[in-house]
């Protein structure tokens, strides 16, 4: 939640298909993502969890890179209610770009987005603000079945379009993909959840993730009051959430500038939930189908 040597402010970005999602932009995101050698270009989608500075503040500096970039294409911005507003503000050190931005203003308690192939699931949290949490899916389609096929009937030329997410309509009779296609595979989960109380739209909204991403602000139990006066976890309530999601693996983040040595209250977290990691900066991961 503040800067300290080795260690920027809050930010994830992920990678799929082409296109690269940030949630958050603290101080120094630019920093990291080129000491992690990734690019700027790709980002299409920057989803805010809240508007505290530590979570927003590198947004100008990003903007501008990009437009120095000669960035053209359109950039989305979600977040929650008021966020052109916010963005419209610290765009007062970057108010020309050669790309437009397009927002998208949360103001329910879940709503489900579907964006560069992406479905994105907003969930509100309890934060002393307004502040979202995200799941981030990749959805997976049945394998093609020709058992489906013959049992519907359905001419030989048209599978591979019906495969393809088509609809087909032929002499009176309309064939659809699902008629083709077996039960939905397991896709691609990752739960980003910060700045919050233990919620139990967290616990939903994370289940089964291949990746439960939380704030673990404070590391030990005697910290739970400040916690609860602050609206933020420790890390055995985060390690609480994780075993209640049955998420496969979790990892720490957002860490109090007094917390130096995190290292020190894992062994209790995984007393709770033992697939617990600590974050850090440049903390990555390739997570892949399961066939």
């Amino acid at each position: 939640m503040m800067p300290l040597p080795r260690r920027w402010l809050t930010a994830l970005m992920t990678r799929y298909n082409g296109s690269t999602l940030l949630i958050d932009c603290g101080e120094g995101t630019q920093v990291a993502i080129k000491e992690k050698g990734w690019s700027f270009k790709p980002i299409d989608v920057i989803c805010f969890t809240h508007f505290h500075g530590d979570h927003i503040s590198g947004l100008p500096g990003l903007l501008l890179t990009m437009g120095n970039a000669d960035r053209t294409e359109p950039l989305t911005l979600v977040g929650p209610r008021g966020v052109e507003r916010v963005v419209n503000a610290l765009r007062i050190i970057a108010p020309e770009l050669p790309f437009p931005i397009q927002y998208i203003e949360l103001t329910k308690a879940e709503e489900v987005l579907e964006l560069n192939g992406y479905r994105i699931t907003a969930f509100r949290v309890n934060h002393n603000v307004v502040c979202y949490g995200y799941s981030l899916e990749i959805l997976r389609k049945g394998k093609f079945s020709v058992e489906n096929a013959h049992a519907h009937e359905i001419p030989q030329r048209f599978w591979s379009r019906l495969q393809n997410g088509e609809t087909i309509e032929e002499a009176g009779k309309t064939y659809t993909p699902d008629m083709v296609l077996g039960p939905d595979r397991k896709g691609i989960k990752v739960t980003y959840s910060t700045d919050t109380r233990p919620t139990e739209s967290i616990a939903r909204n994370a289940v089964n993730s291949d990746l439960f991403i939380c704030e673990g602000m404070y590391g030990g139990k005697e910290k739970e009051a400040k916690a609860k006066e602050y609206k933020h976890m420790t890390f055995t309530e985060a390690a609480t959430l994780a075993k209640a999601a049955k998420v496969k693996e979790m990892w720490l983040t957002h860490y109090s500038p007094s917390l130096v040595r995190p290292d020190e209250f894992l062994p209790e977290a995984r007393e709770i939930f033992p697939e617990t990691y600590l974050g850090k900066d440049g903390k990555s991961v390739e997570l892949n189908f399961i066939d």
